[in-house]
């Protein structure tokens, strides 16, 4: 391996990976397959791509082609040389409005050809759901379709060129006429002509095996047609010319509701006569909520397109007055088409997890059938799960007769190993007596190759063998998939992982106290790898500031899984592979929602951190800014605040504290508040008593000592809409709550003082024991709290956030976490359950910012949009992530990867708002990076509402 790593760098321009990172993140992609590569090599152009071939044909070493990694089949893994082309042969080379054709490079994502297209009107009509993250190189190597084929078919419809390198180093043209033919494949087909015109289903979904049937001369001999779905086998593309299509000016979405699938699926063929755009299907046990769609068990998405909004919708209202429903629904609107679409594209995700909670596979990912067999094959394929006592939940492209499923495959014992083959076996049968294909989208990798000879007959696949030699005789490109593959159950990528559950802090509520379970989560669709998000989303706002796979949350846990594995990362926890990893990722939470299958990476980090620096001395960061609340009381307790200000505000004496703190030398330290919150509280004048509801407002270490007047604030809200408003307990033992209008909290019985704290920053850097020492404080202190029914009303999303999760997660052993957890509201859901009659002064005013990431994804903001709307509030918070995140953004070395964060999207919306909008930042971290970065003073929405209320 040395030697050839040598030869590689000598030869390449682009860079050479053989360390221990750069193998593990290629190790999987999205299907239940795992091998480990040699090396990973990025190119940066097609003379890099042919030196690669060249070295590996030399070392006698495979070369595996791999653009997003999203495949299901495991095709774009290997044990050679893998080539990565997103990293640099990631171009759109030029676009012809006029000729409606596009020339890409292999890496180019799908959704950036689509964004250069869009202005001239056009679009490239194939568009799977991993669209955002799948590469033009991908989708033709398997052949991609999508939900819109059954109006534009698959990725080989819209193929013209393609220039190819064969692994013996010959340049190729591929297209029609044999333009580009290797020598001999003319000489294959002449011979092999009765059966490529008799041995071939005639399906629009057939994806299986290689396409030869197009090399026929009646359909052209169109060699790039026959190449696409070849899964990186017969050459390696580095160029292809691609055709486009117009796109409709308008759509409607017609969502109809049938009793159950095998309805909508028999109702699925008769609607193409229309002419729909698509017709996709689901049935209720893939959706978790049903609202926003009509009655039903089943539901087909069935989408149309006109010049303008009022014939997208007579075209979609036709199909609903022919289609026998239940009920039915059309949407014009974009937004709400939008919404209803990302329960479909989710639920190549989502459907990773059974309701209850249980895991669910590929491996029968994408079968098809002739539309009009649909509902009889369903009804098959569910008998024959039953027959195995396996569940599925199938959904999928009924227009096409194609139908994607994860089922409960126990990959994890011998005996499940051993049923998921008969059950492959049996389920091939099915398909091939129903006249179909065993891969009706993603190709057959090693997933279904080895079943190639049920589908197409022992002297077909000869035949395929045959054509393989003839591009690639030495075999050197992708050995083992789609002919002489390995068998389906080898190289599975849950082998390596330990059978015993691994000793870990938190409790892993949703995988059964299973880290390993935890980890399985990702299966690879790579949502995590967009480059722009859109709407309120937030993932993964790391990897789109670097554009490197192991700052993605699926590069994370790919590391993770590998180190479970300890094959290729052999120190445990104490690896520093996947501490370097896990470095950039600023625990925003946001792909615990934006991932489909909820990975939680947040919650990995503070585990890994928790464990990898056990018994050893940590970074500086982790006792300044972890144990930040531990400080701050000290400052405020002996009243040091303003000298504190004095010294930071000296160059040298800052420098040298955050030389000391690990703090970024870029970073101003944050000025402590003179009187923290709670001694403002302490000194206010007595209320009158109140008779609206009680109230406990949460003191947060940022509130408290750092920005006091969000708290004042919320105060004087929350009394003008009603309510009572006390502190919690500062002291142990039996107490009473008060009702906020004296200026003790509580009737206290006890003398032990302590304060209530989340623990979020002890979280954050790892630091499990101290954090969960300060969590069952906090519930002692909470005690008399929990005995009332009052809410905890806390104003930093963070912190709410901390208290929603972590710490029912983390002391998932006592009962007063959950309990404690269920009685947190963030600002705008405690005026909203608990003052629902009281109007907010009207502001008028147009807003921007954004929604902070630990709200989106775990609180939700909706109330939060209802309160900005009755104020008169108008516009959209920005999604993404402001890169500050708590102590990421104040440490040494995270500065730009911060300030690029705050530049995907908060700052851009800030410059673009007008002068007169209402910078809103709930988040301390926000503000403080609105402030740093853009010199804007961002406010929370308390601030903003008490400023009203002093005009009114």
């Amino acid at each position: 391996m040395t030697d050839l790593e040598a030869a590689l760098r000598r030869a390449v321009r682009g860079e050479v990976g053989f360390d221990v990172t750069s193998r593990a993140l290629t190790t999987m992609d999205a299907s239940n397959y795992r091998r480990v590569p040699l090396g990973v090599v990025a190119p940066r152009d097609a003379d890099d791509v042919a030196a690669v071939l060249e070295v590996c044909r030399e070392h006698g070493v495979p070369v595996v082609a791999r653009g997003g990694g999203t495949s299901i089949a495991g095709q774009a893994t290997g044990t050679g040389v893998v080539v990565d082309f997103t990293r640099h042969m990631n171009r759109l080379v030029s676009l012809d409005a006029e000729a409606r054709t596009a020339v890409v490079q292999p890496g180019l994502v799908l959704d950036r050809l689509q964004d250069a297209a869009a202005p001239h009107g056009l679009r490239f009509g194939p568009d799977p759901s991993t669209h955002s993250r799948c590469t033009l190189g991908g989708m033709i190597g398997n052949n991609s379709c999508g939900s819109h084929s059954v109006a534009w078919g698959t990725t080989a419809d819209s193929v013209r060129e393609l220039t190819v390198l064969t692994a013996r180093g010959k340049w190729l043209r591929l297209g029609q006429e044999w333009a580009g033919a290797p020598d001999g494949l003319r000489d294959l087909v002449d011979g092999g002509l009765a059966r490529l015109r008799t041995g071939f289903p005639d399906l629009p979904r057939r994806i299986s095996g290689y396409a030869l049937d197009a090399l026929l001369p009646e359909r052209g001999a169109d060699v790039a047609r026959s190449f696409c779905g070849s899964e990186g086998t017969l050459g390696v593309l580095t160029e292809a010319s691609v055709r486009l299509v117009e796109a409709p000016r308008a759509r409607a979405l017609a969502v109809l509701g049938y009793t159950d699938e095998a309805g909508a699926a028999e109702a699925a063929a008769g609607l193409l006569p229309y002419g729909p755009l698509t017709v996709e299907g689901m049935a209720a046990d893939l959706v978790p909520s049903t609202e926003g769609l009509p009655r039903g068990g089943a539901w087909l998405f069935v989408e149309t397109g006109g010049d303008s909004e009022a014939e997208a919708r007579a075209r979609a209202e036709a199909i609903v007055r022919a289609a026998d429903v239940v009920d039915a629904r059309v949407v014009t609107d974009p937004a709400g088409q939008r919404t209803l679409w990302r329960v479909r594209e989710d639920a190549s995700g989502t459907a990773t997890r059974m309701p209850d909670g249980a895991e669910a596979w590929p491996g029968w990912e994408d079968c098809a059938v002739p539309p009009a067999r649909l509902g009889a094959y369903l009804r098959d394929f569910r008998a024959l799960l039953t027959s195995h006592g396996l569940r599925g939940t199938p959904y999928g492209h009924f227009g096409d007769g194609c139908i994607h499923v994860r089922i409960d495959f126990d990959l994890l014992t011998d005996a499940g190993v051993a049923r998921f083959r008969r059950f492959s076996e049996e389920l091939a049968d099915v398909v091939v007596a129903h006249g179909g294909s065993l891969s009706g989208e993603h190709g057959d990798g090693q997933a279904r190759a080895e079943l190639l000879p049920r589908m197409y007959g022992e002297e077909t696949v000869a035949l395929f063998e045959r054509a393989k030699a003839v591009w690639d005789p030495d075999d050197l490109l992708n050995p083992g998939m789609l002919v002489r593959s390995a068998p389906l159950d080898t190289n599975l990528r849950f082998s390596v992982l330990p059978r015993e559950p691994v000793d870990v802090a938190f409790g892993y509520p949703s995988d059964g106290g299973d880290f390993s379970a935890a980890v399985r989560r990702c299966v690879g669709v790579a949502k995590c790898r967009t480059t722009s998000v859109s709407g309120t989303g937030v993932m993964c706002p790391s990897f789109r500031a670097t554009g490197e796979e192991e700052h993605s949350t699926r590069g994370r846990a790919r590391l993770l899984h590998e180190m479970l594995a300890g094959e290729l990362v052999t120190d445990g926890w104490r690896s520093t592979e996947v501490r370097d990893a896990l470095d950039l990722c600023l625990s925003c939470k946001g792909c615990r929602s934006d991932c489909p299958v909820e990975v939680d990476m947040a919650t990995y980090k503070a585990e890994f951190l928790h464990h990898h620096y056990a018994g050893r001395r940590r970074p500086a960061a982790h006792y300044a800014m972890g144990r930040l609340p531990v400080w701050l009381r000290w400052a405020a307790r002996v009243r040091v605040a303003r000298v504190v200000n004095a010294l930071a505000s000296v160059g040298p004496l800052a420098a040298v504290a955050k030389r000391l703190g690990g703090i970024a030398a870029e970073r101003d330290l944050p000025r402590l508040a003179r009187e923290p919150f709670t001694r403002w509280w302490r000194g206010r004048r007595s209320s009158p008593d109140r008779p609206g509801d009680l109230v406990v407002l949460w003191p947060d270490t940022f509130t408290e000592h750092l920005s006091p007047s969000v708290g004042r604030a919320a105060v004087r809200v929350l009394e003008a809409a009603g309510l009572r408003v006390a502190l919690p307990p500062t002291l142990r033992g039996r107490a009473r709550v008060g009702d906020g209008t004296s200026k003790s909290s509580a009737a206290l019985l006890s003398t032990r003082r302590g304060r209530v704290c989340c623990g979020l920053t002890y979280v954050s850097t790892g630091q499990l024991d101290q954090a969960r020492a300060v969590m069952r404080r906090t519930l002692d202190l909470m005690a008399p709290v929990l005995e009332t029914s009052a809410p905890v009303v806390v104003l930093e999303p963070s912190c709410a956030a901390a208290l929603r999760t972590d710490l029912p997660e983390l002391l998932h052993d006592d009962p007063r976490a959950a309990r404690l957890a269920a009685r947190v509201l963030t600002f705008a859901e405690a005026l909203e359950r608990h003052a629902p009659h009281w109007t907010p002064p009207a502001v008028d005013r147009p807003v921007t910012g954004q929604t902070h990431c630990h709200q989106h994804a775990v609180l939700g903001d909706a109330p939060d949009r209802r309160l900005r709307e009755a104020a008169g509030l108008t516009g959209e918070l920005t999604g993404g992530c402001c890169g500050l995140a708590g102590n990421f953004g104040f440490e040494k070395g995270h500065y730009e990867v911060s300030a690029a964060c705050a530049e995907d999207r908060l700052l851009p919306a800030v410059r673009e708002a007008p002068e007169d909008a209402v910078v809103l930042a709930d988040g301390f971290s926000c503000r403080t990076q609105l402030e740093q970065l853009a010199g804007v003073r961002g406010r929370h929405l308390a601030e903003v509402l008490a400023e009203r209320l002093g005009q009114e």
